[in-house]
């Protein structure tokens, strides 16, 4: 395998357009998935739900994203990339209009399904067509993109919550929003499968798996990786989605400070990308990714300190892990084969899906039987095994 500069110089510079609808995908897969945490306590109130009621819709919504995650390479081959992505696009706008209007529980979490499902396809096509076409630098700005439909949907909701329009109009705000993009992204579809010129090959032919599923798993920095991602995605989700209920119910902030915060840790997020973004050519994605493990553990230490600011812990925090996930992905197809790495990312987006699962819903429990002080450091908790599996990774890998 080359290094990182050679893969990067080996790549064709993307085409406006495509790099544009690129970006535009990413905006939409952000949008839903920051406002359950806004939404939760008047959806708690509803439902007539416990709070361990978010790990159920964490859970079904997960068990779909993992299913399509794991079977992103197949998906990719059968549907190619403009279809798979519309398509998809308007499975999470039909889980989103299911949100704003089941009368009971049970149809909610059929919508979550909708929702998981179509996410999964969007998150692991996207990233494996950015990991082998666009390179380290595009690939932080469009989770830069992603921030920024996750920084905008938990704004869209605060302000309806704020107005008294209630937890359904926002999700029915949002669904319209998809569904829009859904239309787009169907028109748009054949952008990405044509060459940039004459002389190259179709771009999305370089996405297609040539090694089976059951290969990727047997090299161990798949499984690795695919392992480090579900403590990632645990860690930024249990942050965005529990941070509110912390700060109203555990620590008395009023619903609009407290609102404004996670949109601020949100906000970092794309900040932190953006910025990395410029400089993580020059760094190397490796180097960037040891300090940013370093600052993580520092921020939700900070974040677990309750006489502190607010937005100390979270404004770090989501700078600090902001080059995470696009960096990890960057590096996929050169630390596990290009010919695994279609899989390799589905299996790292499905591992991400458990995580989201498993680690806020573990937060849940311990809000439910201990109170909701001990959910931040929970998240220290999850930090820090974050940055030890990190170091495992650099020594074995590189």
């Amino acid at each position: 395998m080359g290094s990182p500069a050679s893969a990067v110089s080996s790549l064709v510079r993307p085409r406006p357009a495509l790099l544009a609808l690129a970006y535009l995908a990413f905006v939409s897969l952000g949008l839903p998935d920051a406002v359950l945490g806004l939404a939760w306590p008047s959806l708690r109130v509803t439902f007539a739900l416990p709070q361990v009621g978010m790990g159920a819709i964490l859970a079904t919504s997960a068990m779909a994203y993992f299913a399509s995650g794991m079977f992103a390479g197949r998906l990719l081959r059968a549907l190619h990339v403009g279809r798979l992505l519309a398509l998809s696009t308007a499975l999470v706008a039909l889980g989103l209009f299911g949100y704003a209007t089941v009368p009971v529980f049970v149809l909610f979490l059929g919508a979550a399904c909708f929702i998981g499902f179509g996410s999964g396809a969007i998150d692991a096509t996207l990233n494996t067509y950015a990991a082998r076409n666009f390179g380290p630098k595009h690939m932080t700005w469009l989770h830069a993109a992603y921030s920024i439909g996750a920084t905008l949907g938990p704004v869209l909701m605060t302000t309806l919550l704020a107005r008294g329009a209630g937890w359904r109009a926002g999700y029915a705000t949002l669904g319209g929003i998809l569904a829009l993009l859904a239309l787009v992204f169907l028109a748009m579809r054949q952008r990405w499968t044509r060459a940039p010129d004459a002389s190259e090959a179709p771009a999305e032919t370089s996405v297609t798996p040539t090694a089976t599923a059951l290969e990727a798993l047997r090299r161990p920095r798949v499984r690795l990786q695919s392992l480090i991602f579900f403590f990632y995605v645990g860690v930024e989700v249990t942050a965005g989605q529990w941070s509110y209920t912390v700060l109203t119910e555990g620590r008395g902030l009023g619903t609009a400070e407290a609102g404004t915060w996670v949109s601020l840790y949100w906000g970092s997020l794309f900040v932190g990308r953006v910025l990395s973004g410029f400089v993580v050519e020059r760094l190397g994605p490796v180097r960037m990714l040891r300090g940013s493990m370093v600052l993580a553990v520092l921020a939700a230490l900070l974040f677990a300190v309750p006489a502190l600011p607010p937005a100390l812990g979270l404004g770090l925090l989501g700078l600090a892990i902001a080059p995470i996930y696009p960096a990890l992905m960057s590096e996929t197809p050169r630390r596990v084969g290009g010919d695994v790495a279609a899989h390799a990312v589905g299996f790292q987006v499905s591992a991400g899906t458990v995580g989201i699962a498993v680690l806020p819903s573990a937060a849940g429990f311990v809000a439910e039987r201990f109170g909701i002080a001990f959910v931040a450091p929970q998240l220290l908790a999850y930090t820090v095994v974050l940055a030890l599996l990190h170091g495992v990774l650099t020594a074995t890998a590189d």
